[in-house]
């Protein structure tokens, strides 16, 4: 009996997702030093098959980047909706933060080279710029409202903004130059929440 077209489609899109999980993988270890083939090694599936779903790598890194970008931004709109005192909502977000660095430096990698190179699509370094802006103007509120409450140490609001996306550059920046350093002694949150908390 032949596959419905249903099928057939939730097939494409569980091949689709594995190439793309596979292809997060090789630019973990390799960044843009990845090639296609290693795409095709790391999800166990021919090399014309990555090219029947996507064109070049270009095409892969720059949909793992929206697809980034479309999770961060739905993160960021999830936690504007959490209640709690701002303390504890800084709290939370800090320690999310610090555990999607970990767990997943890729996708912090691959937003800074969206940022960075000139050859990605202008609408992908647009967004990428708005989802940065938009994430220091809500950690800047969070630390208003926390030394508004006498949780947050009363600091310029705009010098721990700035201290705390420096850290977050320098980690990125570490699992290029030092993954090994990178991993054994990633910081807990608890260090960067003392920047922060009275």
């Amino acid at each position: 009996m032949p596959r419905t077209e249903e099928a057939n489609q939730r097939i494409r899109e569980e091949q689709r997702a594995k190439i793309l999980d596979a292809a997060s993988k090789v630019f973990a270890r390799k960044g843009r030093a990845m090639t296609m083939s290693d795409v095709a090694a790391e999800a166990s599936i021919s090399y014309g098959l990555v090219y029947r779903y996507f064109i070049s790598k270009e095409a892969i890194l720059n949909t793992l980047a929206e697809e980034s970008l479309r999770s961060s931004a739905e993160g960021l709109q999830r936690f504007r909706e959490k209640s709690g005192t701002p303390g504890e909502r800084l709290d939370y977000l800090i320690t999310r933060l610090m555990e999607n660095r970990r767990d997943h430096p890729e996708l912090s990698q691959l937003l800074y080279q969206v940022l960075g190179d000139e050859a990605a699509p202008q609408h992908l370094r647009e967004q990428a710029s708005r989802f940065g802006q938009a994430f220091q103007d809500l950690l800047w509120q969070m630390i208003v409202e926390g030394q508004a409450s006498g949780d947050v140490q009363p600091a310029d609001p705009d010098q721990l903004v700035t201290a705390i996306s420096a850290m977050l550059d320098g980690l990125t920046r570490l699992t290029v130059t030092n993954p090994e350093r990178f991993h054994r002694h990633f910081p807990d949150a608890e260090i960067i929440l003392g920047m922060l908390k009275r």
